[in-house]
C-alpha cells in the first residue's frame, strides 16, 4: 500500500494560496479530528516557494500548552532577553521572526492553534496584525480555543474556514490512489458510509480490511469482500470520541445501533426519553426529520458498528425482540416496516410467521437488497414457506450468482406441483436459471413445450412472456416478436407477463431503430412498476436492457445518465444486485467513451468487468467496453486482451449482443493498426446487421467505417445495375428508417467525407459537439485540418484552433483519423497521447 495520498480539496487549497498571495492576514481552518486539516495545512504550505516566503511550521501540542512561549518553540530562541514586560516580550518575537525573513513575507502555519499556551497566542494575535504576515491554523471543532486565536477571526484578521468531509467523488479518488487502482462502486459507497467521509477512519478502515485480506482485485479493480474488521487503532479510536457511557445512555446507543433509524415516539417508548436527551447532548445520537416524523440515527455510522460488535449475543437477541414488539404493537404502517419487523424477528431466535417472512422476502428483493431477501426466503421456506418460498428462494438465488443451488432448490419441489399457475411459475424460474444462470441455450424449447401443455390462458401467457424474451436473446428476433405479440393480445395477460413481453418488443424496435416505439414502449413498462415489481422485480433488467440499447444506439447520453443516477442504480448498488450495477456500469462506461473521457470509461468499464466475474449474461459486453476504452486510448495490446476476454466469456444465451462486441472487434483491430482488417470485418459486420434487420446497430457500424476514411467503400448486396452502395449511400437511405437527429448528421458526416468537403466537415463536427461527442467532433475536424491544409485554405488556421479546443475537451485518445495528422496534433497538444 503506497503512502496516504493527497486527494481533492481543490477549491480548500485554493482558498489557503490565495490567503497567502491576496491581502488577508491569513485563513484559519475548523473541523472534526480526522477530516484532513493538518494535511491540508501541510500540503498547503509545502507548495510555497522558500524564496518568496519565510515559513515556519509548528505543531501545538498539550505537552507544550503548559510552558510559555512552549507553543512556538520552534520557531523563537531558546532564550529571550532579560528584564523584558510582558509586552515587550511579544515585540521582541515579532522583531526576531521579521529579522530571519530578511524582507520575505512571514507565513506562520500553526497545527492545533487551541492548544497554544496564552503568551504564543498572544504572540500570534500580534503578527497577524502585522502588514507582511500570514497567519495560517488549524482547529479541532469542540475545544476551547484562546481568546487572542478566537479574536483572529472575530476581529476580521483572518478567515475562517469550516472543512467539510470528502464527498463520495473524493472518497474514491482517495480510495484509487491508496490502492494503485480503482475501487469498485459498491465497496466506495460502503467505505464512503462507515467513514462519513472521514479521511483518517477511511485509512484506519482501509489497512484494517488490507491486513484481514479482505480486499480483491479482479481485473485491476480492488474490491471488498469480506466483514467490516475494527482494527485496535480504530477500536481506540471510536472508544475515545464515544467515551464512557452510564447505563441508561447506552441502552439508548445500543437499540439505535440495532433499529436505526428509530422513530423519535418508538425509542422513547424503548427507553427512558431523559437518556435519550443525554444521548443527544452528548454527540452519540442526531435527529433527522423524515416527512413528519423525527428518526433518531447514531452520530457516526462507526458508533454502530462498535456497539453491535460489543453487545453480547443474549442480550443483542432481547433488544432485538424488543423492537420487533413495540413495531407490531404501535402498528407497522411506514414502508419498509414489515422488512424491519422481519429482520428483527430473524435475528433474534422469534421468527414463526412464514407469511411475514415470505412477505419480507419479497419486499426485499423489489428492493433489490439481494444478501437480505436471500436469507428472509430461506427462513420462509425453513418455517413452512411451501411453494411460494421455494419458487422466491430460488429466484433470488438465480441473482445471488448460485444457480446451481437454485435449481437443486426447485427440483426438491418438482413432484408437488399441482396446477397451471404453480407449474406455469416453476417453469419460468426453471428456465431462467437454467437459460441465463447456466447457459443452456436448449432451455428455450423446453419452456415452450412444457407452457404448451399449460391450459390456462394467463398462466400460458407468462411462460410465452419469458419465451419470448428468450428467443429475442437467442436471436431469433421474428418468432420473439411473434411471441410478445401474443401475449398482449390475451386479456387473461398478468401484468408481469405482459410488461416483460412488451420490453422485448421494445428491445427490438430499438435494434431496428425506431426508437420513438420503443420509448413509448418502455415508458408504458416503467409505469406500471408499482403492479408488477412485487410479482417480478427483475423484469427491471429486461427493461434496462431495452432503454440502455435504445438510448446508446440513439446518441442519447443524457438518457443514459439519468438512468445511471435513478433510484434503481442506488437500490443495485446498496443491495448487491450485481446483474444491474454491471450494466449500469457498462452504459456509463460507454457514455464516457462517447465523451472523449478515456480513462473514465476505462475505469468504469473495469469495474463492470470485476462485478460481473461470477455472472456470464452481461460478462463479455462488460469485456467488449473494456476493449472499446482501450481501443480508444491507443492501448493495442490492452484491447486485444479485453477482446479475448470477450469471447471466452460471452454467453451463448446471449446472441443479441453480438453487434456490440463485433463493432468492438474492429476497434481492437484498428488500434492494433489492422486497418484494411478493421474495415474488412465492419464491412461483414454491416451486412450481417442489415440480414438481421437491425438498423439502429448498422448506423452506428456504417459510420466507424467512415471514421476509418472508408465512407466510398462497397457494402451490402449488389444491386440491379450491377453495382454495390457506398457506405455513404446506405447510410443516407438508413438515415431515412432510423429515428432520431444523429442518423441524419452520421449521413452528412460520411457525404462530406466521400465528397472532401471540408467545410461541411467542420459544420458536422458542430453538430456532434451540440450532441456532446466531442471524440467524432475531433475527428471531423482532423479530416477538414488535413484537406485544408493541404489546399493551403487559409481556413486552416480557425480548423487548427477548433481542433485544440476538442482535444482539450478530452483525456488521452487515438483513432485512426486522428493519427493521420499526428504531427499536427504535437503541435496543438504538446504531447503524442493527445
Amino acid at each position: 500500500m503506497s503512502r496516504w495520498t493527497f486527494v481533492g480539496r481543490t477549491a480548500e487549497l485554493d482558498r489557503l494560496h490565495s490567503a497567502v498571495d491576496g491581502a488577508e492576514a491569513g485563513l484559519f481552518v475548523s473541523g472534526r479530528a480526522g477530516i484532513g486539516k493538518s494535511r491540508l495545512l501541510r500540503e498547503g504550505v509545502e507548495s510555497l516557494p522558500a524564496d518568496r516566503y519565510a515559513i515556519w511550521y509548528v505543531a501545538a501540542s498539550t505537552a507544550t500548552g503548559a510552558l510559555p512561549f512552549g507553543g512556538l518553540a520552534q520557531v523563537l530562541p531558546a532564550e529571550q532577553p532579560p528584564g523584558l514586560s510582558p509586552a515587550g516580550v511579544l515585540r521582541w518575537g515579532v522583531e526576531v521572526l521579521q529579522e530571519q525573513a530578511a524582507g520575505r513575507r512571514i507565513v506562520l502555519a500553526i497545527d492545533d492553534a487551541h492548544l497554544l499556551d496564552p503568551p504564543s497566542a498572544a504572540l500570534v494575535h500580534l503578527l497577524a496584525r502585522q502588514e507582511n504576515t500570514t497567519i495560517l491554523g488549524t482547529l479541532r471543532n469542540g475545544e476551547q480555543v484562546p481568546l487572542p486565536i478566537r479574536a483572529l477571526w472575530t476581529d476580521d484578521l483572518v478567515e475562517h474556514l469550516e472543512l467539510a468531509p470528502l464527498g463520495p467523488a473524493e472518497t474514491a479518488d482517495l480510495l484509487a490512489a491508496i490502492l494503485d487502482g480503482p475501487v469498485d462502486a459498491g465497496s466506495t459507497d460502503r467505505l464512503f458510509r462507515l467513514s462519513a467521509g472521514n479521511p483518517l477512519l477511511l485509512r484506519e478502515l482501509v489497512l484494517a480490511a488490507a491486513g484481514g485480506g479482505e480486499l480483491d482485485r479482479r481485473y485491476g479493480v480492488w474490491r471488498w469482500t469480506g466483514r467490516l474488521e475494527l482494527a485496535p487503532s480504530l477500536t481506540d479510536l471510536i472508544d475515545t470520541r464515544i467515551g464512557r457511557l452510564e447505563p441508561g445512555v447506552r441502552a439508548v446507543v445500543e437499540l439505535i445501533a440495532f433499529g436505526e433509524p428509530l422513530g423519535l415516539t418508538l425509542l422513547n417508548r424503548a427507553a427512558d426519553p431523559a437518556d435519550v436527551e443525554l444521548a443527544e447532548e452528548r454527540g452519540l445520537i442526531t435527529m433527522v426529520h423524515n416527512d413528519r416524523r423525527l428518526d433518531v440515527r447514531l452520530a457516526h455510522p462507526l458508533y454502530g458498528e462498535m456497539m453491535r460488535r460489543r453487545c453480547p449475543v443474549s442480550r443483542t437477541r432481547r433488544l432485538q425482540a424488543r423492537l420487533a414488539d413495540l413495531l407490531e404493537l404501535v402498528g407497522a404502517r411506514r414502508r419498509g416496516d414489515l422488512l424491519r419487523v422481519a429482520a428483527w424477528r430473524l435475528d433474534s431466535g422469534t421468527a414463526q410467521d412464514a407469511t411475514l417472512l415470505l412477505g419480507a422476502a419479497a419486499q426485499a428483493f423489489a428492493r433489490y437488497d439481494v444478501p437480505l431477501a436471500t436469507r428472509l426466503a430461506r427462513a420462509a421456506l425453513d418455517a413452512g414457506g411451501g411453494f411460494d418460498a421455494t419458487e422466491l428462494l430460488a429466484t433470488i438465488l438465480m441473482f445471488a450468482d448460485r444457480p446451481d443451488e437454485a435449481i437443486r432448490v426447485l427440483d426438491a419441489v418438482a413432484g408437488e406441483i399441482d396446477g397451471d399457475r404453480r407449474r406455469s411459475r416453476w417453469l419460468t424460474v426453471r428456465g431462467m436459471v437454467s437459460y441465463w444462470g447456466l447457459s443452456r441455450p436448449s432451455t428455450v424449447e423446453e419452456i415452450a413445450q412444457a407452457g404448451a401443455q399449460l391450459t390456462d390462458p394467463g398462466d400460458q401467457a407468462r411462460v410465452r412472456a419469458f419465451e419470448a424474451i428468450m428467443r429475442l436473446h437467442g436471436l431469433d428476433g421474428a418468432e420473439a416478436l411473434r411471441l410478445a405479440r401474443s401475449v398482449l393480445d390475451r386479456p387473461a395477460a398478468g401484468v408481469a407477463a405482459r410488461e416483460l413481453a412488451r420490453c422485448t418488443i421494445a428491445h427490438l424496435d430499438a435494434a431496428r431503430g425506431q426508437f420513438r416505439r420503443s420509448a413509448t414502449a418502455i415508458a408504458r413498462v416503467a409505469a406500471e412498476a408499482p403492479h408488477w415489481r412485487s410479482d417480478m422485480p427483475y423484469l427491471q433488467l429486461a427493461m434496462e436492457l431495452a432503454r440502455g440499447t435504445r438510448l446508446a444506439l440513439a446518441g442519447d447520453l443524457a438518457g443514459i445518465d439519468a438512468i445511471v443516477a435513478d433510484e434503481f442504480a442506488d437500490l443495485a448498488g446498496a443491495g448487491d444486485f450485481r446483474l444491474g450495477t454491471g450494466y449500469l456500469a457498462i452504459l456509463q462506461a460507454y457514455a464516457a467513451r462517447l465523451r472523449g473521457r478515456s480513462g473514465e470509461a476505462l475505469k468504469v468499464s473495469l469495474g463492470a468487468c470485476a462485478v460481473l466475474t461470477t455472472s456470464r449474461v452481461y460478462a463479455g459486453l462488460a469485456q467488449a467496453e473494456r476493449a472499446q476504452a482501450a481501443a480508444l486510448r491507443g492501448e493495442a495490446g490492452h484491447a486485444a486482451a479485453a477482446m479475448a476476454e470477450a469471447d471466452r466469456t460471452h454467453a451463448p444465451g446471449m446472441v443479441v449482443l453480438y453487434p456490440w462486441l463485433e463493432q468492438a472487434r474492429g476497434a481492437v483491430l484498428a488500434a492494433g493498426g489492422d486497418l484494411p482488417g478493421a474495415a474488412k470485418h465492419l464491412c461483414d459486420l454491416a451486412d450481417r446487421l442489415r440480414a438481421d434487420d437491425f438498423a439502429g446497430h448498422e448506423v452506428l457500424v456504417l459510420h466507424d467505417l467512415v471514421r476509418l476514411g472508408r465512407a466510398a467503400a462497397p457494402v451490402g448486396p449488389t444491386c440491379t445495375d450491377g453495382g454495390r452502395r457506398t457506405v455513404a449511400q446506405r447510410l443516407a437511405e438508413l438515415s431515412e428508417r432510423v429515428d432520431g437527429v444523429l442518423p441524419p448528421l452520421l449521413a452528412r458526416h460520411a457525404r462530406a467525407a466521400v465528397a472532401g468537403d471540408y467545410a461541411e466537415l467542420l459544420e458536422v463536427a458542430d453538430g456532434f459537439a451540440a450532441l456532446d461527442l466531442p471524440v467524432w467532433a475531433a475527428e471531423a475536424t482532423a479530416t477538414a485540418l488535413g484537406g485544408l491544409r493541404r489546399a493551403r485554405a487559409a481556413s486552416a488556421g480557425s480548423a487548427h484552433q477548433r481542433l485544440a479546443g476538442l482535444l482539450g475537451s478530452c483525456d488521452q485518445i487515438r483513432t485512426p483519423a486522428l493519427e493521420a495528422l499526428r504531427p499536427a496534433l504535437r503541435s496543438i497538444t504538446g504531447h503524442e497521447g493527445a
